[in-house]
C-alpha cells in the first residue's frame, strides 16, 4: 500500500506531468503512450483505500479529462459511467454524469444528451462546481435542445422558481407562454402572459426571435377579456359586410365592424405598437362629404391569413387607404378561432 504522503506527491507529480505534456505534445502516436502510461498510473492510485473524496475527485476528473483532451469521447462516457454505477455513493457523481451529458453533446448526440442532463436533475442533489449550481447548469442546456412542449414547461418553471435571482424573469414568462400555448394549456398561458406583462421591463425587452412579443402578449389578453363581437366567421362575409357599409355611407356600421382590441391606423413605415397608430377616431370624420370607392377585389398580396382591400376618396391629403383583415388567432375559443376581423387601416399607397 502507498503511503498517504507518498501517494500524494505521486499524484501532484503525476497531475503535473499530465497537464505539461497536453499543453506541449500534439496527438501522435507518442503524446498517445504518455496519456495512456499517465491513464494506468492514475487508475493504480484510484484504488487506494484511505484516498478521500476529494482525492478521489482530483484523479477521475484528471483521468476524464484526458480522455477527452483526445477526443475521445466515447471512452469517456463509458469511463464515468462504470465510475458511477460502481460508486454510487460518490458525492460527486452529478458531475460525472454533466461530463458525460457534454461528451454525448460533443458526438451530436441531443436526446442522449437531453437524458443525462434531466437525469442529474431528477436523481441527484444539486452540486456547486467553480460556484455555479449543476441543476442551474442542467435545465440551461435543457431548454436549449429539449423539443418537447412539457418538459420545457417543467424545465422553464424550475428555473423560474429555483434560480429568479440567476434568470431574466420577463423572457422567461413570455418563452414559457409560448410553450403553454403549445401544449394547448390556453388558461396557463394566459395567466403566463399577464406575469409577462406585468414585469416593468416588459414593453422594452428585446427577446431573441420574439420581436413582437409585448404586442403579442398584449393583444392575447385584451382579445380575451373582450366581447369579440365584431368578427365575421369569413373574409367573403367581412369583406361584403365592409363594401355595403362603403357603398351606403353608414359609418355607424363601419364603426361597428372595426377591430375594438388594437385597432391601428398608419403609414406603410409606421410600427403597429406606435403611440399615435392606436388614436381612436369614428369614420363618420372622414365619410361626411366625400366620395369613398373601393376595389372591386382583394389587393394580390392578400393571403390565406391576411387581406388587404384598397379604398380611395377620404381625404384630400391622404385620399388612398387600405382596409387591413386578419385571420383571429385565438385556439381559446372554438367559436372565434378562425374568424376574420377588420384590424386596422394603412395611410398612402402600399410601398
Amino acid at each position: 500500500m502507498i503511503s498517504l504522503d507518498n501517494m500524494k506527491k505521486l499524484l501532484s507529480v503525476l497531475l503535473a506531468f499530465t497537464a505539461l505534456s497536453f499543453y506541449s505534445c500534439k496527438k501522435n502516436d507518442e503524446s498517445a503512450k504518455t496519456i495512456n502510461q499517465t491513464q494506468k498510473q492514475l487508475e493504480i492510485l484510484l484504488q487506494d483505500p484511505i484516498l478521500s473524496p476529494e482525492q478521489k475527485y482530483a484523479i477521475v476528473n484528471q483521468m476524464a479529462n484526458n480522455l477527452l483532451q483526445t477526443g475521445d469521447f466515447q471512452e469517456t462516457i463509458l469511463f464515468l459511467n462504470d465510475w458511477v454505477e460502481n460508486n454510487p455513493d460518490d458525492k460527486y457523481n452529478a458531475y460525472w454524469m454533466l461530463m458525460t451529458a457534454y461528451s454525448y453533446m460533443s458526438l451530436n448526440a441531443e436526446p442522449v444528451a437531453e437524458y443525462y442532463f434531466d437525469r442529474i436533475l431528477r436523481q441527484y442533489s444539486d452540486l456547486l462546481v467553480k460556484g455555479k449550481s449543476i441543476h442551474f447548469i442542467c435545465l440551461q442546456n435543457l431548454i436549449q435542445i429539449s423539443k418537447t412542449p412539457k418538459n420545457r414547461i417543467r424545465y422553464f418553471n424550475e428555473l423560474i422558481n429555483r434560480f429568479p435571482n440567476d434568470i431574466n424573469k420577463t423572457e422567461l414568462y413570455l418563452r414559457l407562454a409560448t410553450e403553454y400555448e403549445k401544449d394547448s394549456q390556453w388558461n396557463l398561458a394566459l395567466k403566463t402572459s399577464e406575469l409577462f406583462l406585468n414585469q416593468p421591463d416588459a414593453t422594452t425587452i428585446q427577446i431573441p426571435g420574439e420581436p413582437d412579443a409585448y404586442k403579442d402578449a398584449r393583444h392575447l389578453i385584451d382579445f380575451n377579456n373582450s366581447s369579440k363581437d365584431w368578427t365575421f366567421e369569413s373574409l367573403a362575409e367581412l369583406e361584403e359586410a365592409v363594401k355595403k357599409a362603403i357603398r351606403n355611407y353608414d359609418w355607424r356600421r363601419l364603426d361597428k365592424y372595426k377591430s375594438k382590441v388594437n385597432f391601428f391606423s398608419m403609414s406603410w413605415k409606421q410600427d403597429e405598437t406606435d403611440a399615435n397608430s392606436q388614436t381612436e377616431f369614428s369614420m363618420h370624420d372622414y365619410m361626411r362629404g366625400n366620395r369613398i370607392r373601393f376595389a372591386e377585389d382583394l389587393d394580390e398580396s392578400s393571403n390565406e391569413n391576411e387581406a388587404y382591400l384598397r379604398t380611395w376618396g377620404w381625404s384630400t391629403y391622404v385620399s388612398v387607404w387600405y382596409l387591413y383583415f386578419r385571420k383571429v388567432n385565438f385556439p381559446l375559443d372554438p367559436d372565434i378561432n378562425g374568424n376574420w376581423e377588420w384590424a386596422g387601416i394603412y395611410f398612402g399607397n402600399k410601398l
